[in-house]
């Protein structure tokens, strides 16, 4: 005979209409981080009539994201996040993904990773230049510029100037808070005519044109400047064997523009903040590069001698992860661990809980990077995935890695960045989880 399983506990505070929408927009982290008590299983409501099961299980998440994989859509998440980015590697699903991941591979081979390692450490190089001593940043926002200059380099060559640059960082914060907001709120929310839904739609048209203009003057210039944007240009389509259009092109140069400027920024700002938290961890790193590079500029074949600044930079991963909701869509009734899901259920998890959880990292809210040298901590698969995992896994991880890497060995050697006192940061999640505020003073290195 077999035992049924438990039913799936409903998370308490739902509203008729809005679901869970309000808890989630008093403190969606918070909300999200309090399921862990219901079980591996949770329900809560983000729609009228449409179920979302979290998952807090990682041996459920990981099968969610590769033994499932065939059976799921992408879901609510990403949906959302394709009214900005169109039809991309990211927003697609099924045999469909596979063909744009396809397209994209070459753009992150080792050998270009390689060459985009000296533009990144100039883009660095060029803003740390221009810092004074004392000088006050809010450092999410420099992050956030840093990262637009980076892009700007291995995406563009150049090729958008400053001022078409200053709009698309205007507007793609924007964009991105409207995405986050639309995650909660039911889906006739952004059918209103409210200042926020026009805010949000003029600023992801400004985007696209930005993007759409780039693509066309690098078209109708015929060269091939060396960037991602030159080796998408030269790309086919598998299925007509004709170059991409212009659309498509600028709905894969947007998903690595929003990747490749929220997500770093943001894991660059927690970096910075964990170093000013822990001069001892700070000093480390140092001794570290002190060693590796002596006085000369990093370069590709440092990252890998590198391994205390890269449990840093795992372990901001891990505390400060910028993953708050990744959704799927059951297509079919679909088995997962004891439960049978019905077709057209939401799947979610959260990074950012999943990796506070104390049952697999103990003292989970210390920063501490040498957590990663326990060879007796077993975590069970899917406990860290932080670029995901299966199909999906995200195509961008290894560039990114060396994108952070890169920017936190050129940056804190020049300079040391203290915090201001009295400010109270916490982790914001919007579409990405960021920190609400940080204000950092700059201090020469002594060595420098």
């Amino acid at each position: 005979m077999t035992i049924a399983p438990h039913p799936i506990p409903k998370a308490a505070g739902s509203l008729p209409l809005l679901g869970h929408a309000i808890p989630l927009l008093r403190d969606n982290l918070g909300f999200i981080d309090s399921l862990r008590s219901y079980g591996r299983l949770v329900e809560i409501r983000l729609q009228p009539g449409q179920s979302t099961i979290v998952v807090n299980d990682p041996v459920l998440i990981r099968a969610m994201l590769v033994d499932l994989a065939l059976t799921l859509d992408k879901g609510r998440f990403f949906e959302k996040m394709g009214q900005l980015l169109g039809d991309s590697v990211v927003t697609a699903a099924g045999a469909e993904h596979v063909r744009k991941r396809r397209q994209l591979q070459p753009a992150f081979r080792r050998t270009e990773t390689a060459r985009y390692v000296d533009l990144m450490r100039d883009q660095v190089s060029a803003v740390t230049d221009s810092w004074q001593p004392g000088q006050v940043l809010d450092v999410r926002e420099v992050m956030v510029k840093l990262s637009l200059d980076m892009l700007a380099a291995t995406v563009f060559s150049g090729s958008i100037d400053e001022d078409a640059f200053d709009e698309l960082r205007h507007s793609l914060s924007v964009v991105m808070n409207g995405v986050g907001a639309r995650i909660m709120l039911p889906d006739w929310v952004e059918k209103l005519p409210l200042p926020a839904n026009r805010r949000f739609t003029a600023a992801r048209d400004a985007v696209r044109a930005t993007i759409d203009a780039a693509v066309t003057e690098l078209r109708a210039a015929d060269r091939d400047s060396g960037d991602m944007l030159s080796l998408l240009l030269k790309a086919t389509d598998e299925e007509t064997g004709q170059p991409l259009t212009a659309h498509q092109i600028c709905s894969e140069i947007l998903t690595l523009a929003v990747a490749g400027t929220e997500t770093t920024a943001s894991v660059l700002s927690w970096v910075l903040y964990e170093l000013a938290r822990h001069p001892d961890i700070d000093a480390r790193v140092q001794d570290e590069l002190d060693t590796v590079l002596g006085g000369r500029p990093v370069v590709f074949e440092d990252l890998a001698q590198l391994p205390y600044l890269e449990r840093v930079i795992r372990e901001a991963l891990r505390l400060h992860h910028t993953g708050w909701l990744v959704t799927r869509r059951t297509l079919e009734p679909t088995r997962l661990g004891e439960w049978e899901i019905p077709a057209g259920t939401e799947l979610a998890y959260c990074q950012h809980a999943l990796f506070r959880d104390p049952t697999h990292f103990p003292d989970p809210l210390a920063f501490d990077p040498d957590r990663w040298l326990d060879e007796t901590q077993q975590l069970p698969d899917g406990a860290f995935l932080p670029f995901g995992a299966g199909k999906h896994k995200c195509i961008g991880d290894r560039f990114a890695l060396a994108e952070i890497t890169t920017a936190v060995a050129t940056l804190t050697r020049v300079w040391q960045l203290e915090l201001v006192p009295g400010q109270s940061i916490r982790p914001v999640a919007r579409a990405t989880v960021r920190p609400s505020s940080l204000r950092m003073t700059t201090r020469p290195r002594a060595a420098a």
